[in-house]
């Protein structure tokens, strides 16, 4: 017999499976997102390296190369969607109760990424829009630098910024080299030589996106020491001193390479990630 009870519990089940189903959709949109826009400022970097081309190797060069393919509109628009869910999950993630109990610093964390992919979402937009590129990313990060430096205690904050983000850059790295990301994937679906593969582009990807944060970091603390918002450095500009350390642009081209393997680690996220 039904009761009206069971109908209710059968209702909430339905509702909160399709809940579900539709934050796993976000989430796999949102990898998907990160790895094209991963894989581009990768090659972009390696033409710098190569000395093959000048576009900026960050985030508005990475669009920038989007827009100007066939039916370029439309990439960036779909990407805008792909960032909108990587906020939506991880904003979800950050402020969900049921399911497994989560750190409070794990909540955090995704609380960050959220606000972060929610701004990159919103100058995507702006860019698809037709709203140009602005300033470059090297602009930006000596304009805030500056603004920051002028206020109380201005230069211990930014030291401190950049000693967060070295931070940040270092615990990236070290859990890419330690393979910590593959405890968040399914690998019982994977075939043994698929896992080795995906494992191998999350340490060398994890480490190179480490590598760049942490010198990203090192740079905003110089600014906070010397009081000198012109050290500060975007992500083209951080990546391009690469070429003047005694490695030359071989550095460089480690790398880029090791972003261009980040995005496609990225994409098999997109598949194999616990959602």
């Amino acid at each position: 017999m039904v009761t009206p009870s069971s109908t209710r519990q059968v209702v909430k089940s339905a509702a909160r499976s399709a809940q579900n189903e539709t934050l796993t959709a976000a989430g796999r949109a949102g990898f998907v997102a990160r790895g094209v826009v991963y894989v581009l400022i990768g090659a972009l970097a390696l033409r710098v390296a190569l000395g093959t081309g000048g576009e900026s190797a960050d985030r508005q060069g990475a669009l920038a190369q989007v827009a100007e393919q066939p039916f370029g509109r439309v990439m960036l628009w779909a990407l805008v969607v792909g960032f909108a869910s990587m906020a939506l999950w991880r904003g979800t993630r950050a402020v969900r109760t049921r399911g497994p109990r989560r750190k409070a610093g794990s909540r955090v964390l995704d609380g960050g990424r959220a606000a972060f992919y929610a701004f990159v979402c919103w100058t995507t937009a702006v860019y698809a829009a037709g709203g140009g590129q602005g300033s470059s990313g090297n602009e930006q990060s000596q304009d805030g630098t500056a603004s920051a430096l002028k206020l109380s205690y201005g230069q211990v904050l930014v030291g401190s910024a950049g000693c967060l983000l070295i931070g940040i850059g270092g615990v990236l790295a070290v859990r890419a080299a330690l393979s910590r990301f593959m405890k968040q994937l399914d690998t019982a679906t994977m075939s043994r030589r698929t896992k080795q593969v995906v494992t191998a582009l999350g340490v060398a990807g994890g480490v190179a996106r480490g590598v760049v944060f942490a010198a990203a970091g090192i740079f905003i603390l110089v600014a906070a020491v010397r009081f000198d918002p012109a050290e500060a450095k975007g992500v083209d500009a951080t990546l391009r001193s690469f070429t003047q350390t005694p490695a030359g642009p071989w550095l460089l081209i480690a790398v880029a390479i090791g972003l261009i393997l980040f995005g496609v680690f990225s994409f098999a996220s997109a598949r194999w990630r616990r959602l």
